[in-house]
């Protein structure tokens, strides 16, 4: 059974046929509250935080498939959390959410919609991904799978996963909705893979310490110098620019998702201070943190 979808100040569910559709297995969603049982279903109320921090003529593209989307679809950008897409029956992405944007390092919706998972994903994960919508557009659920999801930082996490068939108003199937939410306590397993990641995963784990490029090979087993040339050969940069790039990337969902002032964010990152924050941020992004946030915020 799925969830149904309401505000904070409606105790019914948003009766609308897609929304309907949108059955959402929620996951423990941190801002989601569940209700109870109305005669259309479960509904689920939504801490209201913001306005949308994206252009509304990018909804036209779940329209195109012959989707209606629902008003509240914009409150899943404030779950920090949990990842959510929306894709046509080709695999190509029609809807995603912010936090799924900051989770794969992309900048805005546009650049997402149109794009299928072999453009973000490595071959071997987009495959599976692929074989389980071909499932999903067959008329079947998955519910709560425990799979890898891929990341920016080319490292992948186990997460909990669920995707449903989207349908128009006709009701047949022409997509999938899924969303997927890492489960912690499984965080690390399934990394070491290669002779790099235990770096990778030591870089992620202590942004705000002092990284020497000494330490990180000692937990390869590797030389200096065997893994300096490794680091270059596999990720295309440095170990010093992976870990400056992170530092930067790590802390978007920072000046998204919480109130910490950029100071704050600057030292819990590694950062000297707030000037070098903004000046290695400005370096990688093209703006400030500053500027980064209020795209996120009220207009």
């Amino acid at each position: 059974m799925g969830f149904m979808v309401g505000t904070t100040r409606a105790a019914t569910p948003v009766r609308s046929a897609v929304s309907a559709r949108l059955a959402l297995p929620l996951l423990g969603a941190k801002r989601v509250l569940l209700g109870g049982w109305s005669g259309a279903g479960w509904w689920a109320r939504f801490t209201v935080m913001a306005a949308a921090p994206e252009n509304h003529h990018l909804l036209d593209h779940l329209v195109h498939i012959g989707v209606e989307p629902p008003e509240v679809i914009e409150l899943l950008d404030y779950v920090d959390d949990l990842l959510l897409w929306m894709k046509d029956a080709d695999g190509h992405y029609q809807w995603v959410n912010t936090t799924f944007l900051i989770n794969f390092n992309i900048g805005s919706r546009s650049e997402i919609i149109g794009r299928t998972d072999f453009d973000i994903c490595e071959p071997l994960l987009a495959h599976q991904y692929r074989i389980d919508d071909e499932r999903v557009l067959a008329g079947e659920r998955i519910r709560s799978r425990v799979e890898l999801v891929g990341r920016f930082n080319h490292t992948a996490r186990w997460s909990l996963t669920s995707k449903i068939p989207l349908h128009d108003r006709a009701g047949k199937i022409v997509g999938n909705v899924g969303i997927t939410r890492a489960i912690k306590h499984l965080a690390q397993e399934g990394l070491f893979a290669s002779p790099l990641s235990p770096a990778i995963w030591h870089v992620g784990q202590n942004l705000s310490d002092s990284i020497t490029n000494a330490k990180l090979a000692k937990r390869c087993g590797l030389s200096l110098r065997a893994f300096e040339r490794q680091f270059q050969s596999t990720y295309g940069m440095s170990p010093r620019e992976y870990v400056r790039n992170l530092r930067v990337r790590m802390s978007c969902h920072a000046l998204v998702f919480t109130a910490r002032t950029l100071a704050e964010v600057a030292t819990e990152f590694g950062f000297a201070d707030q000037s070098h924050f903004t000046k290695e941020f400005r370096r990688l992004m093209q703006e400030t943190p500053r500027s980064y946030r209020l795209r996120y915020s009220d207009p």
